[in-house]
């Protein structure tokens, strides 16, 4: 038992050395010094909105996998892996607004933009498309709902790894491709802001804020587990899962550089 905890810490440490490049890029990206005012932290805001809608893909797909979605319910195998997706999608779909109102970080996101004044409609023209019954890959090839070229590429990016269908890949493109990647530079400087511009920003610190209360609990080492489970020993299903989460970094650092090139 000690030998396979050792073999699986080394293979976790050997992930987190595998995606350090790209991770670090995104932390210390250029495009955080750059948040001096409203103006910049709209144009943000606008391109961000579709990472948040996008991260409910990648749990939607887990939690369909991973637990009981079905009319005649049955158990499923990893108990723990259950539970830490059921308390994310609640915590994701089912939070409350700053009114204490149920609401999605999604609509905690747009109420934060309407706020602020970015511009909701490309986003809301998205998710309306869906709704109507296309299907998200109709959208992305034929760019139906006339998405940003860069937020569009970001999007394909994401569902190229859920089309692929293995599991271990979206569970690691969920956990390390998309963890922790607003840093602390960044919160400090909307904070900053909100100094001057309490009527314009309050509701994003409440995201912000929301965002690093739910990220400081148990998930995290439940996610772990949950790779444990998924990757087992097989040393394929490892390195699959290190390419997946380059390429979810990789497409982010993409649509930061692109964030970045528009603010100037």
């Amino acid at each position: 038992m000690e030998t396979t905890t050792k073999k699986t810490d080394f293979r976790i440490l050997s992930l987190h050395r595998r995606i350090e490049a790209q991770r670090d890029a995104i932390l210390h990206h250029a495009l955080y010094p750059k948040m001096q005012s409203l103006k910049e932290v709209r144009v943000f805001m606008e391109h961000h909105i579709y990472a948040v809608w996008d991260f409910m893909s990648l749990l939607k797909t887990l939690q369909r996998e991973l637990t009981s979605v079905d009319t005649a319910w049955v158990p499923t195998e990893d108990r723990a892996s259950r539970k830490l997706i059921n308390e994310i999608v609640v915590a994701e779909e089912s939070d409350v607004d700053l009114n204490g109102e149920p609401a999605s970080h999604y609509e905690l996101y747009l109420d934060a933009m309407r706020q602020v004044g970015a511009e909701t409609r490309p986003i809301i023209r998205f998710v309306q498309t869906l709704q109507r019954g296309y299907k998200p890959k109709e959208i992305l090839r034929f760019n139906i709902a006339e998405v940003d070229e860069d937020c569009l590429d970001f999007l394909k990016a994401t569902h190229a790894i859920i089309k692929r269908g293995k599991l271990h890949e979206i569970a690691a493109a969920f956990t390390f491709g998309r963890e922790d990647l607003i840093p602390d530079m960044f919160t400090a400087l909307i904070k900053k802001l909100y100094k001057d511009n309490p009527e314009e920003l309050s509701a994003f610190v409440y995201y912000l804020d929301r965002h690093i209360e739910l990220d400081g609990d148990e998930h995290g080492p439940m996610a772990i587990q949950m790779m444990h489970h998924l990757c087992k020993e097989d040393d394929q299903k490892w390195l699959e899962a290190e390419e997946a989460c380059v390429e979810a970094l990789e497409a982010r650092l993409k649509l930061w550089d692109a964030i970045s090139g528009k603010l100037g």
